[in-house]
This record gives C-alpha cells, sequence and structure tokens, in this order.
C-alpha cells in the first residue's frame, strides 16, 4: 500500500506534529510494509525529524522569471492550473489518504482561503481519484466563515473513514449539514505517544506549577480586538505568576507552538513591568518543540494551568490535575471525560481569584483527582486500542488484484468511544 498523511506538520505547532508521530507508529506497526508519503507544510523538516518521503501542500512550481512574470499578468492563473495538476499527480500514486487527529476542520485564525480550501482541494481531488480518505479522531468547529463551512463540510463528506476526538466535534458537523450517524467517536491520537520513562512524584508541600503561555489573540485571524484581548491575557497571567511565587509555587512556563515563545518573551518582561523581579528567581522556561519535550516539561511539575489542546493531552495523559483556561470547546470536553469539568474557564475572560480557588481545590482533593484522571486513562486507551482494530480491518488491509477492497469488518458503525 502507499499511504498519504495529510496536515499542518512541520509548521511549529508540537500537537500537530505530535498527531503525525502517532499515526506512523500506528502505521509501522499495523502495515509495516506500506509506503508512506507526507503532504504538509514544512516536507523538508518533517522528512528530517520523522524519516519519512514528503512533499509540499500543492507541489514544486518553478519557472523563468518571464514565465513568473506572465503568470502575474494572467492573475495568476497558470499558477493555479499548475497546482492543480502538481495536485492530481500526487493523489493518483496513493492507495490511502489518512488525516490523523488534529483540528483539522475548524478555520481558527484561519481565512476560508487559507487551510480550509487546502483541505477541500486535496479531498476533492482524492474523490476524483477514487482514493479513500480517513479522518481519524479529528477535531471539528467551530467555523465562524460561511465559505469556509463549505469547504470543510463538503471536504470531510468525502471520506470513507471519520472519527472525531469529541462528541462536540460530531455535533458539530450535523448540526451544518453532515449526516454522521455512521462515523465514530475515539480519543485523540496523541494519547497513544509513549510517556516519558522516568516518574516524578513531589514528596512535602512544596509544589510545582506548569503555566502554559499561548501566543493568544483571539479566534478570528486579524481580529480588530486581538491586540487587546493578547495585552489582558498576558498582564492577567503575569499577576498570576507574581501571586504564585510569592506563595511559594515554583513556576514552569510551557508552551506548544513556535509562536508561543514571543508571549513568554512578552510574559517576562510585563512581570518585570509590574515590580516582579523576584517572581522571576521562582520561573523556570520549558522547552515545547515536540510533544515528548512537553510531557518531559510537565512530569517536572504537580498542577498544570494550560490552554493549548494538546498541553491538556499530555498534562492528564501524565496524570497531572489541571486548570484549563481553553479557547474553545475540546478543552471543557476533554476534562470533562476525565470528570474534571470544574476546573476549566476561557482564556479571555478567566478569573485571577476564581484561578486561585480552583489551584486550592486541586490541591485539597490532589489524591482523589489524580485517581480520576488515572481511571480516565485507562479508559482512553482501550478506547484507542478498539480504533487501532477498526482501523486495521477496514483500511489497512491490501487492496485486491481488481483494486478493490475487501468488506469492512463488522456490520456495527455505530459511534464508540
Amino acid at each position: 500500500m502507499k499511504i498519504g498523511l495529510f496536515g499542518q506538520f512541520g509548521s511549529g505547532n508540537s500537537g500537530n506534529d505530535g498527531s503525525l508521530e502517532a499515526m506512523l507508529n500506528l502505521l509501522r506497526e499495523r502495515c509495516p510494509e506500506a509506503e508512506l508519503l507526507c503532504i504538509c507544510s514544512n516536507p523538508d523538516l518533517v522528512r528530517k525529524k520523522y524519516g519519512i518521503l514528503s512533499v509540499g501542500l500543492s507541489g514544486t512550481i518553478s519557472g523563468s522569471p518571464r514565465a513568473d512574470r506572465l503568470n502575474r499578468i494572467l492573475g495568476r492563473v497558470p499558477h493555479r492550473l499548475a497546482r492543480i495538476r502538481s495536485l492530481f499527480k500526487q493523489v493518483k500514486v496513493l492507495d490511502l489518504i489518512i488525516i490523523p487527529g488534529t483540528g483539522i476542520l475548524d478555520d481558527y485564525q484561519e481565512t476560508p482561503w487559507g487551510w480550509p480550501f487546502v483541505i477541500f482541494r486535496w479531498c476533492m481531488a482524492a474523490r476524483l481519484r477514487n482514493v479513500p480518505v480517513a479522518f481519524v479522531s479529528i477535531g471539528a468547529g467551530p467555523i465562524s466563515h460561511p465559505l469556509s463551512r463549505f469547504f470543510l463540510r463538503t471536504a470531510a463528506q468525502t471520506a470513507k473513514y471519520r472519527s472525531y476526538r469529541d462528541d462536540f466535534s460530531r455535533r458539530y458537523l450535523e448540526k451544518i449539514g453532515m449526516d454522521v450517524a455512521q462515523d465514530f467517536r475515539f480519543p485523540d491520537i496523541a494519547f497513544r505517544l509513549p510517556a516519558p520513562k522516568t516518574a516524578r512524584v513531589t514528596e512535602g508541600p512544596h509544589r510545582t506549577v506548569g503555566v502554559g503561555v499561548m501566543h493568544y489573540r483571539g479566534w478570528a485571524k486579524s481580529s480588530r480586538d486581538g491586540n487587546a484581548i493578547y495585552r489582558t491575557y498576558i498582564g492577567k497571567l503575569a499577576e498570576f505568576v507574581i501571586w504564585l511565587a510569592g506563595e511559594g509555587y515554583d513556576i514552569r512556563l510551557l508552551t506548544g507552538d513556535l509562536r508561543d515563545q514571543i508571549a513568554v518573551h512578552d510574559l517576562m518582561k510585563k512581570i518585570k513591568d509590574m515590580d516582579g523581579q523576584s517572581a522571576l528567581d521562582h520561573v523556570a522556561v520549558g522547552l515545547g518543540e515536540t510533544l515528548h519535550d512537553l510531557m518531559r516539561e510537565i512530569e517536572q511539575t504537580d498542577v498544570a494551568i494550560v490552554s493549548r489542546y494538546h498541553n491538556v493531552v499530555c498534562s492528564l495523559k501524565l496524570g497531572r490535575p489541571i486548570v484549563s483556561l481553553g479557547y474553545a470547546q475540546k478543552n471543557d470536553d476533554l476534562l470533562a471525560e476525565f470528570s474534571q469539568d470544574q476546573y476549566c474557564q476561557h482564556i479571555e475572560t478567566f478569573d485571577l481569584d476564581m484561578l486561585k480557588l480552583q489551584l486550592h481545590q486541586i490541591l485539597a482533593n490532589f489524591d482523589d483527582i489524580r485517581k480520576q484522571i488515572a481511571d480516565g486513562n485507562d479508559r482512553v486507551q482501550k478506547s484507542l486500542a478498539e480504533q487501532d482494530e477498526l482501523l486495521t480491518g477496514r483500511l489497512l488491509a491490501p487492496r485486491n488484484a481488481r483494486g478493490k477492497r475487501p468488506s469492512p469488518i463488522g456490520s456495527d458503525s455505530r459511534a464508540l468511544g
């Protein structure tokens, strides 16, 4: 088999790359003879990092200066036609395209002609080439722009297999007109990644709090309120870090995207501006280039207060009690799966007094909460094992001599999880 893995990989987001790695691990376990091709944002980086053949989202298109000038005169129509031709050539050689995890079906910080259209054109090309597409444990919604909704809904409708990482995603696609009756519900595949081998348990009253820092400027790209949202967020986070240090906690700053380093810099500057220089003696900045890096950082904490979805995933996977300052429903739904939904606030409106109270409640019920999270992890791993078997039977079995796949195993397509 020749299997394509499609997504926004190599772009600096550790959660996206972790989802790719989790699927690569599964394919190498279950389908070791398969030829793998990654279709992604940064093929050179992905090829180097994961040892997999990789291509860009539109192929390599080059021309002479004269051809480039003519392309501009003609409104870039020749360039667009060349992209379509390149896309069809790449799809033609594949037997299957898998879109592994990530919040692929939303328009966070996107315009319709960004990722929504990229996903649309690849899925439509796959359909025209009769290449099956599988959306595996993906997130969906919200999708604010009507054209983005059209592109993403149409792309999802082409799929032969769809599973969602939470109930909100499934309900959202149903709300915008998709038939989801035959779709599945399975946890985020990043939970499939191995945890660090070393374990740390703090003895005594001294605690380390992990604080996720996100370069967040609102949902919409180029939002008019983006700067104000960001300044308010950084200001409140700085005040909270100063309070933590004053209470005797150590603080470890956690990230999940390369852009978050900007927010870390701005947070440190804001702490200094608020006469919190002494607080910085309690602050360490962790690395988060991969989910493995992030998990090693979270291992050094007792409690995590985070915003990015895969920061939540990694914290729960490691059994860490958390407070989510999320920007979408996906964080709240994931915490509810672990019986922790009382520890949620929204990143734009979180209340500092409530956050302090939530931290005190967690520490007062620390052992019980860790047991609840451990039970949730057991459920997650069992559910992911079910999806592994389902994918193996339905998608990874080789084509027969006539180019058709064997009939899917079983006949019950109701949602699982």
